[in-house]
């Protein structure tokens, strides 16, 4: 499938709003990111413009996915913000019959990353956290890093979302934790 395709198709999912343009700059972000660190930009492509595919479920629509998914029941007792991701890889690979691993799991880890991410997942991670028009405390920093060092950047980003949720109150998916812990004791990074 190239690029024109899945876009056709994801816009007939999303319309033509918010959403769909957000994929949109998420998708520039990504191949930016993709010729900076060297990553296939016909996979960043394809995950990149799926990432958000299943973004405008309802949440019972959603839930039934990842059951029928067999995604990690654990999912169903963390906000429904995070269960968006797993569902579109599930789709992506059901409704298109896109086999490719890091592909799909670029989109599925999108919104809780993981330990021993790739690099095109931490590029889709990334891309969805720094696209432009996103506007957060620690958002300028951490695409200031991403221009310089993809792990560095990722442990900014998962480290302000952490920090985030504490704040909230709200309880941290696993993977979330996992994905920071194994970031920073690979590569030795302190702020």
């Amino acid at each position: 499938m190239n690029r024109n395709q899945a876009l056709e198709i994801v816009q007939r999912s999303l319309g033509t709003g918010p959403r769909y343009q957000h994929t949109l700059r998420v998708l520039e972000t990504a191949i930016t990111l993709a010729d900076r660190f060297g990553e296939d930009v016909n996979k960043v492509e394809l995950a990149a413009i799926f990432h958000d595919y299943a973004k405008l479920m309802s949440i019972d629509d959603l839930k039934k996915w990842l059951l029928k998914a067999k995604e990690d029941s654990r999912l169903v007792d963390y906000h429904s913000e995070l269960w968006h991701g797993p569902v579109a890889a599930y789709l992506t690979h059901q409704e298109f019959a896109i086999e490719d691993r890091d592909v799909l799991n670029a989109i599925r880890y999108h919104t809780t990353g993981r330990a021993n991410m790739s690099r095109l997942e931490k590029i889709i991670f990334l891309a969805d956290y720094i696209e432009p028009q996103r506007d957060f405390p620690g958002i300028d920093e951490t695409r200031e890093l991403a221009c310089k060092n993809l792990d560095e950047a990722m442990v900014k980003a998962l480290s302000n979302t952490i920090a985030f949720l504490l704040t909230k109150k709200s309880a941290i998916y696993p993977d979330t934790f996992e994905a920071y812990n194994d970031l920073v004791k690979k590569g030795g990074i302190r702020f």
